[in-house]
C-alpha cells in the first residue's frame, strides 16, 4: 500500500489547461474517486500519476517519494483502462501473464501468480479462452487480474465499468469494492457517473475545468457542497438552486415535502408549490413546479418516496415546506458556499 500525492500539478495542451494546479493526497489503502464531467481533466490527472503523461509543472509522489520523472513501470502502479486493452490474439492466461513476462519473472512463478490472480476474480476456468469469447464482465475481470498480478502499490482505474450494461455494472461495482477492501490497495478511480462515485468512494474529488472543487466523503459532498457547481452536479435530480439578490439558496429535492409531513413547525419555512408535472419512477415521484413566497416564481423539483400517501396531480397547488437547516447558501458572484450559523444547522 502507498499514499499518492500530487503537488500543484498542471498539464497544458497548447492554450488549454487540462489540469490546473491540483494538490491532493490519498490515504493509505483508500478508494479515492475522481468525479467530473467529460473534459474536466480527471483522466489526464490519472495518466500523470501513472506516468503516461508528463506534467507541465508540479510533482507526483508515491509512498513519499517523488516519481515525476520515473517511467510507468518504475512507479509500481497498475492501470486498468476503459477499453480493458486486452491482446485479442492471446489467451486469458497470457494476457494476465504478459506484465510478468515483460519483467523477466521465472516461468514457474508466472504460472502460480496467474492462477492466484485468476482465483481472486473467479476466472480460473477462462484461462484458455481468447478475449472475443468472453462477456464484458469477464473481460473486466481479466483486466483487473492482469493489474493485480503485478502486486502494485496503487491501482489506477479509468472508467473500467462504462462498457458494461446497467445490470452488470451494478454487480461489477459491488465485486470491485469487495476486492479493493480485501486487498487494501490504494485505488484511484475515474468516473463521470455520480452513482459509481457515491457507491465506491471512501472520498470523492469533484473536478471541473482542471480544478478540484471539493474533496470529501460521499455524504460531505452531497450534504454540504462547496459551491454551486458541486451542488448542481451531484444528485439525481440535482440540488434546487434559487437565485436571490446577493445569494443563491440551495436545497435537495427530497427536503421539499408536503407541510403535513413535518412533526413540528419549529424552524419550518412554509411555501406554496404549484405542480406542473409528475414523473413516476417506481420507488420515487418527482414533482416539477413553481414555488411561492419566499421564492416566488422559482422553479423547483420535489422528490417524494412512493410510500408517501399524498395524492398530487399536475396543475394543483399544494402547501409544502422546507426546514431552515436544510438550506445551503451560496455567494451569487463566486458560487462558493457561505458558512451559516452552526446553531441553525443543528436544529
Amino acid at each position: 500500500m502507498a499514499i499518492v500525492e500530487t503537488r500543484d500539478i498542471r498539464k497544458q495542451f497548447g492554450e488549454v489547461r487540462a489540469v490546473d494546479g491540483v494538490s491532493i493526497a490519498t490515504r493509505d489503502g483508500e478508494f479515492l474517486v475522481l468525479l467530473g464531467p467529460s473534459g474536466c481533466g480527471k483522466t489526464t490527472l490519472l495518466r500523470m500519476i501513472a506516468g503516461l503523461e508528463q506534467p507541465t509543472s508540479g510533482d507526483v509522489l508515491i509512498g513519499g517519494s517523488v516519481v515525476t520523472d520515473l517511467a510507468p513501470r518504475e512507479r509500481k502502479t497498475a492501470m486498468v483502462f476503459q477499453s480493458y486493452a486486452l491482446y485479442p490474439h492471446m489467451t486469458v492466461f497470457n494476457n494476465i501473464a504478459f506484465p510478468l513476462k515483460a519483467q523477466g519473472f521465472p516461468g514457474g512463478d508466472i504460472g502460480r501468480k496467474v492462477e492466484w490472480a485468476a482465483s481472486m476474480f473467479g476466472i480460473e476456468k477462462l484461462l484458455d479462452r481468447k478475449p472475443r469469447q468472453l462477456s464484458g464482465g469477464e473481460r473486466q475481470r481479466v483486466a483487473l487480474a492482469r493489474a493485480m498480478v503485478r502486486d502494485p502499490s496503487v491501482f489506477l482505474l479509468d472508467e473500467p465499468l462504462s462498457n458494461l450494461d446497467a445490470k452488470l455494472r451494478n454487480s461489477a461495482r459491488d465485486e470491485l469494492q469487495q476486492f479493493q477492501r480485501q486487498v487494501g490497495t490504494t485505488t484511484i478511480y475515474v468516473t463521470h457517473d455520480q452513482v459509481e462515485a457515491m457507491g465506491l468512494g471512501d472520498r470523492i474529488a469533484v473536478m471541473e475545468r482542471g480544478v478540484v472543487r471539493q474533496l470529501g466523503t460521499p455524504q460531505e459532498v452531497y450534504d454540504d457542497p462547496a459551491d454551486t457547481f458541486v451542488a448542481g452536479f451531484l444528485g439525481s435530480p440535482p440540488m434546487n438552486l434559487v437565485d436571490g439578490r446577493e445569494e443563491v439558496v440551495g436545497f435537495r429535492p427530497e427536503k421539499l415535502l408536503p407541510k403535513t409531513i413535518f412533526r413540528t413547525q419549529e424552524g419550518l419555512i412554509p411555501l406554496r408549490f404549484q405542480v406542473s408535472r409528475v414523473e413516476n419512477l417506481g420507488a420515487d415521484r418527482l414533482l416539477y413546479g413553481t414555488l411561492g413566497e419566499p421564492f416566488s416564481g422559482a422553479k423547483a423539483i420535489a422528490n417524494l418516496p412512493y410510500t408517501l400517501p399524498v395524492r398530487i396531480r399536475p396543475g394543483e397547488v399544494h402547501e409544502f415546506a422546507l426546514r431552515e437547516k436544510d438550506l445551503r447558501i451560496f455567494d451569487r458572484a463566486t458560487g462558493n458556499r457561505i458558512p451559516r450559523n452552526p446553531e441553525v444547522e443543528r436544529k
